[in-house]
């Protein structure tokens, strides 16, 4: 009986979304928003109806709450997907979903971290640039948005870009303007694979700092990135530091288990607290590239720095609560994905011969607990970037010149149409529209504004100087956000 109930209640969902994308969802996209009208005719006059009405009529979305943004509205929601999008009726999970609502003749942005989402109201780059609406959307598997219990194998990039695709065709028909997916880093990626397997849903694509691990066995492009990023002597300052930290590893392992004890850490994962240490100073080089800048290299310590100091800053560019139980559960989704289908750079380390006890140790696997079954999936990222380079069409990529994520970009081939791939130059991951070089930023807005619809007359003639931010700078929304990911994480 309760499984003839669990199989009624997920038909009932099937049926209700496909009122609102026409359809199965299908790999190669030809599932797009076919049913929006339907969707759109079960309102009798939906320009009378409030907009929290009108997402709330959705069938499967249910209201969380709604904060107050001033010159927005903003929901917090939770939308029914199915665990498994070829076989819904086997079951279903809520996902969490936010709306910063600007008006229904605004473009739309579909925001992702690859993460979770924030419940906090914020815009992304290409929000503001557009002064539009804002669709963000948190990443299956990252909780709350699980199924319980999970079934491991129904986290893969085709099932999240579906995911992606259902809330896009349910909400297409209440944010009829154009739409851009964009997302940073994990969330760059994620757009990507989304404009793969659904390329018609999106008018255009920004994707930020995505890296595209095309042969997860053939990394050498990391290991030329380290050889000639910023100068000589703060390649030498960083690695000096990074032997320093294993050198005195008794010592750091020390003050490193005190305050575990302090704090109520364990270290079933990685298999002991030695193993962690060990991870957080093998991510020290990369770790400090990632987030910091050239500028910073003035504050590396010396090879003579007290143990408490090294300590401290091992600490505060790797993060050792990163790898501890607690720090790595909440990132179980990205490790278990980045052993499955992403891949994972492996970089070599010669200045740190004699000093690693746990070689070929620093994988996705060792940071997954091992009673979740892992499986490589071979072809997948390949397939991604044959997409991109020959068929893709009005996708923007930023990366930041220092970045080792960018290390391995997209790049885009003859067959490409309308597509940009730009580098800010001395940025981090933190590479933004923004951050690139005068006649780069113009053109990347200008490409922005033109595949949103809202380009002015000028940027349409082809002047892109006179492409700028629809929307002036918001304090409280265009805040610089604390994305940072300690531990070696996109």
């Amino acid at each position: 009986m309760r499984k003839a109930l669990r199989w009624t209640v997920a038909l009932a969902v099937l049926i209700g979304t496909a009122g609102a994308t026409g359809g199965t969802a299908h790999a190669d996209g030809s599932g797009r928003a076919a049913g929006a009208a339907t969707a759109a005719t079960a309102v009798t006059d939906p320009t009378t109806q409030d907009i929290k009405d009108r997402l709330l009529a959705i069938p499967g979305m249910s209201l969380v709450e709604e904060k107050p943004v001033p010159g927005y509205r903003y929901f917090v929601l939770q939308y029914e997907q199915p665990v498994d999008h070829r076989r819904p009726y086997k079951g279903t999970f809520k996902q969490r979903v936010t709306v910063l609502h600007k008006g229904t003749d605004r473009p739309t942005v579909f925001h992702t971290s690859g993460y979770n989402v924030s419940t906090n109201p914020t815009r992304s780059e290409p929000t503001r640039l557009v002064d539009g609406n804002q669709v963000s959307m948190e990443y299956r598997y990252f909780t709350p948005s699980r199924p319980e219990p999970a079934d491991w194998s129904k986290l893969d990039i085709w099932q999240a870009a579906t995911d992606q695709h259902r809330v896009f065709a349910a909400l297409k028909p209440i944010y009829g303007k154009n739409w851009l997916s964009t997302g940073g880093s994990k969330g760059g990626m994620t757009a990507t694979y989304f404009r793969r397997f659904y390329p018609r849903d999106m008018d255009g694509t920004i994707a930020y700092v995505a890296p595209n691990d095309v042969n997860d066995r053939e990394d050498s492009a990391y290991d030329r990135f380290f050889a000639s990023v910023s100068t000589q002597e703060c390649r030498t300052a960083l690695n000096t530091i990074q032997r320093e930290a294993l050198l005195r590893r008794t010592e750091m392992t020390d003050r490193y288990r005190a305050w575990a004890e302090k704090n109520g850490s364990t270290f079933h994962t990685v298999g002991s607290l030695d193993k962690a240490y060990e991870s957080a100073a093998l991510d020290l080089v990369w770790a400090f590239w990632q987030y910091s800048s050239e500028k910073d290299c003035a504050k590396v310590p010396a090879r003579t720095v007290s143990t408490d100091e090294l300590y401290a800053y091992v600490d505060a560019i790797s993060g050792f609560a990163s790898y501890t139980d607690q720090g790595l559960a909440p990132y179980t989704p990205y490790y278990y994905q980045a052993g499955t289908e992403l891949g994972a750079p492996t970089v070599r380390n010669p200045h740190l011969k004699g000093l690693l006890r746990y070689p070929g140790y620093f994988t996705p696997r060792a940071y997954v607990p091992r009673d979740i079954p892992m499986k490589w999936r071979h072809g997948v990222m390949r397939d991604v970037d044959h997409w991109v380079r020959h068929h893709s069409e009005r996708m923007l990529f930023v990366y930041g010149e220092n970045d080792p994520w960018g290390a391995e970009p997209f790049e885009l081939g003859k067959g490409a149409k309308d597509g940009h791939v730009f580098t800010a130059p001395g940025a981090n991951h933190g590479a933004n529209i923004e951050k690139l070089a005068p006649e780069d930023r113009a053109r990347a807005t200008a490409a922005v504004l033109s595949w949103a619809g809202v380009a002015p007359a000028a940027v349409q003639r082809g002047d892109d100087q006179a492409a700028k931010p629809l929307a002036p700078y918001n304090k409280a929304l265009d805040r610089a956000q604390d994305d940072r990911r300690t531990t070696l994480r996109p």
